[in-house]
């Protein structure tokens, strides 16, 4: 039996949430692991609280539903924290990873697994000159995790957004994963 890491992604609307987490399944898949991604919608609109759920596993993945009992989770929009359970199901020894200029500290109590923070909306406004943190979210994700590689990842944002993108689009988000990748805290 591989491993599966379930992550489920929570943000609203124009935050970026179903880009990165299909965008993460297909950095799996073309790394030679099996992944999905897919995102659930509550009302489609700019600003609506949405969920994004990525799976990556080294075997064939079965389950095609949402996911309850994530590995990791992120929030994109520290706004929900409250309003909404984000850390429900959270699995035993999992990771919230926060996009938030406050320390973990801030959080204490929300969840029973290992708080992170990063900045990740000033990182993106410094690099990518937009409020959308889903890639240094990324970056946030492979540090904590593990999932993938940094070149893997590195190699699907080149592959992938030069269909959509101009390069100093595509070099901004690379700066973006690589400084949230460095600067993503814990708890201790």
């Amino acid at each position: 039996m591989g491993t599966l890491t379930e992550i489920r992604w929570h943000g609203r609307g124009g935050q970026g949430v179903k880009t990165a987490c299909e965008f993460v399944a297909v950095v799996a898949i073309h790394s030679g692991k099996y992944g999905q991604g897919f995102p659930e919608y509550g009302p489609e609109r700019s600003g609506a609280p949405m969920k994004g759920f990525t799976r990556i596993s080294s075997d064939k993945i079965r389950e095609h539903c949402s996911i309850y009992h994530p590995t990791v989770i992120l929030v994109l929009d520290e706004s929900l924290i409250g309003p909404e359970d984000v850390c429900e199901g959270l699995a035993e020894g999992g990771s919230v990873i926060i996009n938030t200029k406050n320390n973990a500290a801030a959080f204490a109590g929300l969840c029973r697994g290992r708080i992170w923070t990063v900045d990740a909306t000033t990182i993106a406004l410094d690099e990518i000159g937009r409020p959308i943190p889903n890639m240094p979210m990324v970056g946030a994700l492979l540090k904590v995790t593990g999932v993938l590689g940094v070149e893997e990842l590195i190699a699907g944002v080149t592959r992938e957004f030069s269909r959509k993108f101009d390069q100093k689009t595509i070099d901004g988000n690379l700066r973006a994963i690589r400084r949230a990748y460095a600067e993503v805290k814990c708890d201790g």
